[in-house]
């Protein structure tokens, strides 16, 4: 008998345990859901900027953006996203891992490094090998609001117009589906104009 009650038990705190974990995934699959649609609406609006910025660029190429000089600065900029928390899969390690592929080769060539963190992960990371982190962001929550990015990021910015780095990258996670997802290191400055999206009907400018 103790036998008995002992394995219905179990089995009542296995279908109890099975109840909370259906119920965190159909919470997880809302967030992503959402997530999803966050993604989708914000990328034509970043592919619209850069054929803006392209447009423009070659509407007047006597004139040179700060954001377009080249300097010989010995630093490069790089925003480092990743998320706040784990469980995420190898989402945080291979973005941290291309990171520090990517730290290997300018330090090879003589390149230091200065990073800003978006995400607890990432910023831990930094801090354990010793990174020079000149801003970080963290805690943002599912809906990251863009006055808390503007600050940190800003900051690179503003070293690149002054001449201090020499390039800024963004080192971050493309989402492709729910199976695949890659990790992307991409130059964000200098703009090369040559690299921007041109309208496709060539000069359409009604934006």
């Amino acid at each position: 008998m103790a036998a008995g009650k002992e394995i219905r038990g179990k089995i009542k705190s296995v279908e109890n345990t099975k109840k909370i974990t259906k119920a965190m995934e159909m919470v997880a699959a809302s967030k992503m859901r959402k997530a999803q649609d966050r993604m989708r609406a914000a990328r034509p609006y970043a592919e619209k900027v850069r054929q803006i910025t392209g447009n423009l660029s070659r509407a007047n190429p006597e004139y040179t953006h700060a954001f377009m000089k080249v300097n010989d600065a010995k630093t490069a900029g790089f925003v480092v996203v990743t998320t706040d928390k784990g469980l995420c899969g190898g989402m945080n390690t291979n973005v941290l891992r291309a990171l520090t592929t990517q730290l290997k080769d300018l330090q090879a060539k003589g390149i230091g490094a200065e990073a800003v963190a978006i995400g607890n992960k990432g910023l831990g990371f930094l801090n354990r090998i010793n990174a020079k982190v000149v801003s970080s962001a963290t805690g943002l929550g599912d809906t990251p609001h863009l006055d808390k990015l503007i600050g940190p990021v800003k900051s690179l910015l503003d070293a690149y117009t002054e001449g201090r780095i020499n390039a800024v990258y963004l080192c971050y996670t493309r989402f492709i589906n729910t199976m695949k997802q890659e990790a992307v290191t991409e130059q964000l400055l200098p703009l090369n104009a040559g690299t921007l999206q041109d309208g496709a009907g060539g000069r359409d400018w009604d934006y």
